[in-house]
């Protein structure tokens, strides 16, 4: 039997850091980075005789994601008491939700080789994240408290994935979605963004779930593409031989490319929980959940159609636009005087990004404002400067920040589209170059490029190619006639 006899199923649990300034029951900051153990107080440690108190903001947060996931919110919900020893946890549990989460039943919608499915959301809780274990070789472990007590929001699947691609362009939906309902920094490489892999493998046709094993914190969507490969591979060279799947939580060793078991899990809620005595429920008004829906912004999805319906931009240049929240507002800005709507994307892409890399392009870091990029558009779609031209003054309005109409007078560099000045270049042209000439007459039409290429040169790229080009046909039509 082969590989392709088998069905692989995946569930995921994201857990994502909000962005607030504060962690979640006490004033104690969040930001990353700090010295280790200095980001810490006795409630966050978890010190006898101390009391929590929730920070509003979570919750926000937390309904806000949901609201953006398409989910239904719970008017009452409340915390719960997880319960594990691990030497992250100085209380020995976790305050996280169980059986009231703050939200349920969402969906988000992907496209996977040019077709659509929906990813259905369990449900999405608030909880505390744990602090960090440091392995140190030879020297045994330590511990860092700073991130004890940052907010996460769990966010849990339904086990709808049959790919890793599946999985990755989940993965990059969602991230699109939480930044721009503007929750999270979604940062993988400083843990604000995270993954486990529930994984099993079933034959074609069947309907049971097989044994499903958990990969733990997976921080980038490649290592959760090769994890999901390697261990569907791992469970059906199993299931060939006749062995079982043992129902365990493993971790991927990034340096080996191999999962490796850490511990077994003979159940799978595996945790003792209760309410948290501590804690009042939550409890949100209608009111207040339409006024969260209210100052959600426009979604990606929706973006994504409006370019392509208003602006007629591609879907691929649309897609690229609309990752990030913060390029397309840059875009919408500089639409909105320019002549040439699919001129500005164009610019972005080829121009803006290759100037980026991935973060920059996400904070959209562009060193002139929406309205110099506009007019730098409107300067060649009126005929001002050429296109060629304008790729100089883009890279001069980069370096220096001056607007392109200040810079085009500066240097002369107004585009030639006199007549009578093109003429005079053109029969030169044309006299001294003779084979060009006689190739065109002959039904090469590419010489025609030739030629105005040297126009192009003799005017340092100054002259207006679409006149050249016919000054140029209509000069050898005559010289032939």
């Amino acid at each position: 039997m082969s590989y392709q006899d088998y069905e692989v199923v995946i569930g995921l649990e994201v857990h994502s850091e909000l962005k607030t300034k504060t962690k979640i029951f006490c004033s104690c900051s969040t930001e990353f980075g700090g010295e280790p153990n200095t980001h810490c107080c006795p409630i966050c440690t978890g010190m006898p005789g101390t009391l929590p108190v929730l920070n509003e903001k979570v919750v926000e947060y937390g309904i806000k994601a949901g609201l953006a996931m398409n989910c239904n919110i719970n008017e009452f919900s409340k915390l719960d008491r997880k319960n594990y020893f691990y030497p992250d946890l100085p209380k020995a549990y976790q305050v996280s939700q169980y059986d009231l989460p703050l939200c349920y039943e969402g969906e988000i919608e992907i496209e996977v080789n040019g077709e659509m499915k929906k990813i259905r959301i369990t449900r999405i809780h608030i909880e505390e994240d744990a602090g960090k274990l440091i392995h140190e070789s030879g020297e045994g472990s330590v511990i860092d408290y700073n991130r004890c007590g940052v907010p996460l929001i769990e966010i849990v699947t339904e086990p709808d994935f049959r790919s890793s691609e599946d999985v990755r362009i989940f993965l990059e939906k969602l991230r699109t979605i939480l930044l721009y309902a503007d929750v999270s920094d979604c940062k993988m490489n400083e843990g604000s963004l995270r993954c486990d892999i529930n994984l099993s493998i079933r034959k074609k046709g069947d309907s049971k779930l097989g044994t499903r094993t958990e990969m733990k914190n997976m921080n980038s969507f490649n290592n959760a593409v090769k994890a999901i490969q390697y261990e569907a591979k791992r469970q059906i060279r199993l299931l060939e031989n006749n062995e079982k799947v043992t129902q365990e939580t493993r971790r991927w060793d990034e340096s080996k490319g191999i999962t490796i078991s850490m511990r077994s899990k003979e159940e799978a809620h595996d945790y003792r929980y209760f309410p948290e005595p501590d804690l009042m429920p939550i409890i949100t008004s209608k009111d207040k959940i339409e006024e969260i829906r209210s100052s959600l912004p426009e979604m990606p999805d929706i973006r994504l159609k409006r370019y392509i319906d208003e602006y007629k931009i591609t879907e691929y240049d649309a897609r690229l636009i609309a990752a990030s929240r913060n390029m397309a507002d840059y875009f919408e800005e500089a639409v909105k005087g320019a002549a040439n709507k699919k001129s500005v994307a164009n610019w972005i892409i080829t121009e803006i990004f290759s100037r980026l890399d991935e973060e920059q392009k996400e904070q959209a870091k562009i060193p002139f404002s929406p309205s110099i990029l506009t007019e730098l558009v409107n300067l060649i779609e009126d005929g001002t400067i050429s296109n060629s031209i304008g790729k100089k003054v883009f890279g001069e309005c980069w370096e220096t920040g001056k607007r392109p109409n200040d810079i085009v007078e500066e240097k002369g560099l107004k585009q030639i589209s006199d007549d009578g000045q093109l003429e005079s270049l053109v029969n030169e042209i044309i006299k001294n170059n003779e084979k060009a000439v006689n190739d065109y007459l002959n039904g090469k039409q590419a010489a025609i490029g030739a030629l105005v290429g040297q126009m192009m040169k003799a005017t340092k790229g100054k002259a207006n190619p679409k006149k050249v080009n016919q000054l140029l046909r209509d000069a050898i039509d005559k010289l032939n006639n």
